[in-house]
């Protein structure tokens, strides 16, 4: 396939993937781009249409697993845009789709805006968050979420509104869309007040989190009612091991991958946990890792 003249020098061949993702895991892009402007990243998706290369946007790379074969076709990493800065107006703000979660909520309560604070010190990007309707304490990122720049395969760009973006349980109707910047509608409160909730809640999370240990992932979403870790708990698969790769027997909603873990052997474990959480509480456990 050749890109654009002008394009190519954002273009890399079999560029390593592991090293892009939280577990560590993977094969090589078949074609890699980091662009910089929101302008390439559509002029990419259209050179990507026209030959009928498959596209996968990168965020932060927390809910990934990438198979050892690979991936065919355009990985666009949105690490690099500038874009990804955030801007404030009044109530509103808007971030661009791979700024980091953290970084938006934490710009969020500095400037007095209520609305976010409950999603500290979950991984990833916004985009990556706003995609899967991430949640926390009861409430998910699409109740302050006011609309949703975003390119079709087609490299069109459209604003959705809330209620176009389907925002449900875990789940939006973003699928195959790339997601460009999200504008959150967010609520004025006291500054101090939302920085004290929010260190709170940032000391719970990383207490939550398997100490030591780099190459993690949440590999399931928490289904209504219960936290996967107490579920999980509760069915005795805590530690469950399958080669180089287990739950954290502290933290069992944590995969942990020790050197030489494969995709294979989390695949394996996924569906090892999966069948018995059905069997023994007819839960149904939904992946939060996108297989690639």
């Amino acid at each position: 396939m050749s890109f654009p003249d002008d394009l190519m020098h954002l273009i890399r061949t079999d560029e390593p993937l592991g090293p892009l993702v939280w577990l560590g895991i993977g094969g090589p892009a078949h074609y890699f781009a980091e662009p910089v402007e929101e302008s390439e990243i559509q002029r990419l998706v259209v050179a990507a249409k026209e030959q009928d290369l498959p596209v996968r946007i990168l965020g932060g790379g927390s809910n990934v697993l990438v198979r050892e074969a690979g991936v065919d076709g355009l990985v666009i990493s949105l690490a690099g845009v500038t874009e990804n800065q955030m801007t404030i107006d009044g109530s509103e703000m808007t971030v661009g789709a791979g700024a980091k979660l953290s970084h938006a909520v934490i710009k969020a309560v500095g400037a007095g805006l209520g609305g976010l604070e409950h999603l500290v010190g979950i991984p990833g990007t916004v985009g990556g968050a706003v995609v899967g309707n991430a949640s926390s304490d009861g409430r998910d990122i699409g109740s302050v979420v006011k609309s949703v720049k975003v390119l079709d395969k087609n490299g069109v760009s459209r604003s959705l509104s809330q209620q176009e973006a389907g925002f449900s349980h875990r789940k939006t109707s973003l699928g195959g869309l790339t997601v460009v910047s999200v504008t959150f509608e967010l609520e004025t409160r006291d500054v101090v007040a939302l920085t004290k909730r929010m260190q709170k809640l940032w000391i719970g999370r990383n207490a939550s989190r398997p100490t030591d240990i780099t190459q993690i992932a949440l590999p399931f979403i928490d289904p209504d009612g219960m936290p996967a870790k107490e579920l999980l708990q509760s069915v005795g698969l805590a530690g469950i091991r399958e080669g180089d790769v287990s739950l954290d027997a502290n933290q069992p909603h944590y995969l942990v991958a020790q050197s030489g873990a494969t995709s294979d052997q989390c695949l394996r474990l996924i569906e090892r946990v999966r069948e018995q959480v059905l069997l023994q509480t007819g839960i149904d456990l939904q992946l939060n890792l996108e297989i690639w």
